[in-house]
């Protein structure tokens, strides 16, 4: 049966539209190959330039997952969290912006402009999150989040395909820019890309679901914050979740974050890596529906199962792969399942805590979904140093999986967004 989606709703997802472009351009394609010419035009070796790289992510991922929990607290003070997501998405596409004003040899105000802008979509992100709740229903959320990662996927893909023909047009002489103007085009189209098509959250989204302001804000934020991790206890489902989530999602992120290196070793060159990153966006937009549809046939648990069971046999599959079709048909596994996992844990998530609470625990969301993004990637990196395999260094990721798949069995079955349970605490 067709879902009619009312305006909030479209508005709120059409922000997956926007905001992603960031992800794909920023974030994997474009930028870190800029950075690297830059860094390698100031002298600065391969190594140092990746390190310094990961020191910048390290460093404003930390600083975002400290700050989700206590500026998600704030957040849902009664009108606060739309404030709240302004400034953060100010933040995101003004740091996008300098990237192209920043000289290309000036290699660490580049990295300064990718972490501004980088803490502006992480914390937009938090805020965003948070108005699911305030803009439908939990019998809706599956099929609202999941369309909103799916028109991400496509959305995204757009000012990709744009950014890329410019850039390889560049390189090959075909238009009279050089490859460095080319690449700042795709970070000017990427901001306003982002601005353009957040006008409708911007205009059409409002928090319903709150708290009273207090006096002495940030004091009070902080002992509600205090509090929630106390009272844990009365959350029971939310927080086993958590625990459940901070595992499968660490996978899952290892997979994405770790591909390019999978595909370089099978001998893709970086234009072949770009068609299958391109595939998998096309891919993973119908997949993503399919998945909020299925979900409201089966329970929303059920179909976070059949994802992981779905990335289990990626990692399987990823022990003996050694060709480039072996990539490909990984590739394509992980397309069926990447947006649906994502969506349907989101949803879910937001179904069993208190609304009033929303932007505060999908704070904590954020703080779990952040720091799982050690482990995973630790483990690679160990079994495949002792073992001088890449493949049994992916294959070691069907560890979290499994933990992640126990763990969420043992999440409350009975446990909704209760009032009940909200007056209480």
């Amino acid at each position: 049966m067709k879902m009619k989606y009312t305006k909030a709703e479209h508005s709120w997802m059409f922000y997956d539209w926007a905001g992603s472009a960031f992800s794909i351009i920023v974030t994997t394609a474009v930028f870190p190959i800029y950075y690297s010419s830059a860094a390698e035009l100031s002298g600065v070796s391969d190594a140092n330039s990746t390190a310094y790289l990961g020191y910048t992510i390290s460093i404003f991922t930390f600083i975002v997952a400290l700050l989700s929990p206590l500026l998600g607290t704030m957040a849902d003070i009664q009108g606060f969290k739309k404030r709240f997501f302004l400034t953060f998405f100010s933040l995101g596409v003004l740091g996008t912006l300098s990237l192209a004003l920043v000289p290309h040899t000036s290699w660490i105000f580049l990295l300064i402009g990718y972490a501004i802008a980088s803490i502006g979509t992480s914390g937009a992100n938090v805020f965003y999150d948070g108005f699911l709740v305030d803009v439908t229903e939990p019998d809706r959320m599956n099929r609202v989040s999941s369309r909103g990662f799916s028109l991400g996927y496509i959305g995204s893909s757009i000012p990709f395909i744009i950014s890329i023909g410019f850039i390889l047009l560049a390189q090959n002489e075909v238009i009279p820019i050089s490859t460095v103007n080319a690449t700042r085009l795709a970070f000017v189209l990427t901001a306003l890309w982002w601005g353009l098509f957040s006008l409708p959250m911007i205009r059409n989204v409002e928090q319903i679901h709150g708290v009273p302001r207090r006096p002495r804000l940030i004091k009070s934020s902080f002992k509600r914050l205090f509090s929630t991790f106390q009272q844990l206890k009365h959350y029971r489902a939310a927080f086993t979740f958590l625990i459940a989530y901070m595992f499968y999602i660490d996978g899952v992120g290892t997979i994405i974050s770790m591909s390019t290196a999978y595909g370089k070793d099978l001998g893709l060159a970086s234009t072949d890596l770009l068609v299958v990153l391109f595939a998998v966006q096309i891919v993973a937009a119908p997949f993503a529906i399919l998945y909020g549809r299925l979900a409201d046939r089966f329970p929303g648990k059920t179909m976070i199962y059949v994802a992981i069971i779905v990335y289990i046999g990626v990692c399987t599959y990823a022990f003996f792969m050694n060709t480039l079709t072996d990539f490909w048909i990984l590739a394509m596994l992980i397309a069926t399942s990447q947006g649906g996992i994502q969506a349907l844990s989101r949803a879910y998530f937001g179904r069993i805590i208190p609304k009033h609470k929303a932007s505060e625990f999908f704070g904590l969301y954020d703080i779990f979904g952040r720091f799982a993004s050690i482990i995973g990637p630790a483990l690679v990196a160990v079994i495949t140093q002792a073992t001088g395999q890449s493949n049994y260094g992916v294959f070691s990721l069907i560890i979290l999986f499994l933990v992640g798949f126990f763990v969420l069995t043992q999440v409350p079955e009975s446990e909704t967004n209760s009032d009940a349970i909200q007056e209480s605490i």
